[in-house]
């Protein structure tokens, strides 16, 4: 029996910060998750918050896994308040904002920027298939 492009069907990858576990120093920090693999495409996925991003100052976290903001553009803390849902930049809709692991597994990357976070605890979950 032939096969078809939808066969293997979607698949979910899921990444978290914790500040207690991974600091919010101003940095680039890998999410812990099993890395997305080589020939995944990811075409949606959102951010969950569960404890709200705090932070002494301006504080901007922005998601990647290929490219810079590419699963979310740098955000201001205010809006990694309690149990806020982040759409992310792959949004189902836009075939130009998918994402494509071209060449190793990539993990989700927080670059946290303007200034350190003290708190906060996010997930992150990414869809889309691998070919």
């Amino acid at each position: 029996m032939p096969k078809f492009g939808l066969e293997n069907g979607m698949q979910q990858w899921r990444f978290e910060y914790d500040f207690a576990k991974d600091g919010g120093a101003v940095s680039a920090i890998n999410l812990r998750g099993a890395p997305i693999p080589v020939g995944a495409v990811i075409v949606g996925g959102y951010v969950d918050v569960e404890t709200a991003v705090t932070s002494d100052g301006s504080a901007e976290v922005a998601l990647h896994v290929t490219g810079a903001g590419d699963i979310l553009a740098a955000t201001g803390k205010a809006s990694f308040s309690l149990a806020a849902l982040l759409i992310a930049v792959p949004d189902f809709a836009t075939v130009a904002d998918a994402v494509r692991v071209a060449t190793a597994a990539k993990p989700v990357v927080a670059t946290i920027t303007v200034a350190a976070l003290t708190a906060g605890k996010f997930h992150v979950v990414l869809f889309g298939w691998v070919r």
